[in-house]
């Protein structure tokens, strides 16, 4: 397995804990509660500004040509039995519960553990009314960039550059336009592509808002995303 040198050291440990839970695991095909707790509050405990963000725990693809179609996690314990609902991407609203925690309890997926890397995943919160103040979406990246800083020094060299928009299926129109502030709007080109940089499940459409010189204006989308990820280069 490689392990990105851009990944937080903590999520790199989550990594190796996933590849330890499979071969521990497998009849059962889980992964420990505790590794994933320990570093979903990492984030909870995250002192400096996070309005913007907010953290979900992600199953994701370890390989292009991995389905997330089907896919399952639950929280099983001696006396935590939970669902955990997965969106496209994914993701999922992590239980911090100290129950599960002492119970040393079981995140298990009705498929192979092997093909897959359990990960916390920061982005930016969605606006249901579909409009962005171009503002405060810079600051959305750089509240995003000063955590990635947070747990990983080698981010200290890297920039916000934009923001990524992405969207459920390829028949689904973005309609994702920047709003100057003389009101005249501009449609931003939607491709196929990855939600995340580093996740290789490119099923969906995304749209890359890459930021001026100016703040002034807004981004408006005709559909609300699935998620908006932070561009650090």
């Amino acid at each position: 397995m490689r392990v990105s040198r851009h990944l937080p050291a903590f999520v790199a440990m989550l990594l190796l804990a996933a590849g330890s839970g499979a071969a521990r695991a497998e009849a059962g095909e889980w992964v420990s509660y505790r590794d994933a707790y320990r570093a979903m509050v990492v984030f909870e405990k995250y002192g400096k500004p996070k309005n913007y963000l907010q953290n979900h725990y992600q199953v994701m693809p370890r390989e292009k040509g991995v389905s997330l179609q089907g896919v399952q996690l639950s929280l099983q314990g001696k006396t935590v039995q939970i669902n955990l609902a997965l969106d496209p991407e994914g993701r999922t609203v992590f239980p911090l519960l100290k129950a599960a925690y002492d119970e040393n309890a079981a995140l298990v997926v009705n498929r192979k553990v092997s093909q897959f890397v359990f990960r916390p995943r920061v982005s930016i919160v969605v606006q249901a009314d579909g409009v962005y103040e171009v503002a405060e979406l810079r600051a959305a990246c750089e509240q995003a960039l000063a955590f990635q800083r947070h747990v990983d020094a080698a981010a200290r060299s890297r920039k916000c550059v934009g923001v990524r928009f992405a969207f459920a299926g390829m028949d689904v129109d973005p309609g994702v336009r920047v709003r100057g502030a003389d009101k005249a709007e501009a449609l931003l080109p939607a491709v196929e592509g990855a939600a995340f940089a580093d996740d290789p499940n490119a099923q969906f459409r995304v749209v890359n808002y890459r930021f001026a010189d100016a703040d002034r204006g807004q981004v408006v989308t005709k559909n609300v995303p699935l998620s908006i990820a932070a561009l650090i280069e």
